[in-house]
């Protein structure tokens, strides 16, 4: 019960941080992989080159310049100035934004590849009576699309429970403010906690089985109907 306890502060922070990241990228993802599903511009596979990567860019370089974005020589700092601060390098907020430029290609790419599955003769059979673009897209291509959404969402949430180097780079090991669940595992190891470090390490273990059986079910799910 003591580990137990020791260990929930840094998996409260973790779940609080994955479910804001979540909902900021539906928002920023929704557009964004529309744009990119139906635009006709040459230079839109730039774009999404640059959405996709932080698939392969490594966690430390992406996070090392994300300190400095966010930093008080930064955009961040002028950001923090706001309010009275002085960065949102080692903050909550900080956490947040890095946190979505992480995961964005994770729910990007699950959204866009939804969106053009989508016959276009279901969006001008709504346009030929009346529909209007936005009522076309909300009523039509949102619905048709929700596996791509659903599927989006729950790796975007996963994806930012799991993060490591990003996270340690620009919010560091501040207990309540920035420890998240991996930061707390990396502790617990590096301080020859066995138990604790099994007891958090056990608990991820099984929640990415079942982010990918989720995974898996989804996109079984979508073929049948397709």
């Amino acid at each position: 019960m003591a580990a137990l306890l020791e260990i929930w502060p840094a998996v409260a922070l973790t779940l609080k941080l994955a479910s804001v990241t979540t909902l900021a990228l539906l928002v920023l993802s929704t557009p964004l992989a529309w744009w990119l599903a139906r635009s006709r511009v040459r230079w839109k596979e730039g774009v999404a080159a640059i959405v996709a990567m932080p698939l392969v860019l490594p966690p430390t370089a992406l996070g090392f310049y994300l300190l400095l974005a966010l930093g008080p020589d930064g955009p961040g700092g002028a950001v923090a100035g706001l309010w009275g601060g002085r960065s949102l390098a080692f903050t909550f907020e900080g956490l947040v934004i890095g946190s979505v430029i992480y995961s964005l290609p994770f729910v990007v790419q699950p959204i866009r590849n939804a969106f053009q599955a989508i016959d276009n003769g279901m969006l001008e059979a709504a346009a030929s009576l009346g529909a209007s673009p936005w009522d076309a897209f909300w009523s039509v291509a949102v619905p048709l699309a929700r596996t791509g959404f659903l599927t989006g969402a729950v790796l975007g949430f996963a994806h930012t429970i799991g993060e490591f180097g990003v996270i340690l780079m620009i919010g560091g090991d501040l207990p309540g403010e920035t420890r998240v669940a991996s930061i707390a595992l990396y502790d617990f190891v590096e301080t020859l906690q066995w138990g604790k470090a099994h007891l958090l390490a056990g608990g991820m273990v099984v929640f990415a089985f079942l982010v990918v059986l989720t995974v898996l079910l989804m996109d079984k799910r979508g073929r049948v109907r397709q």
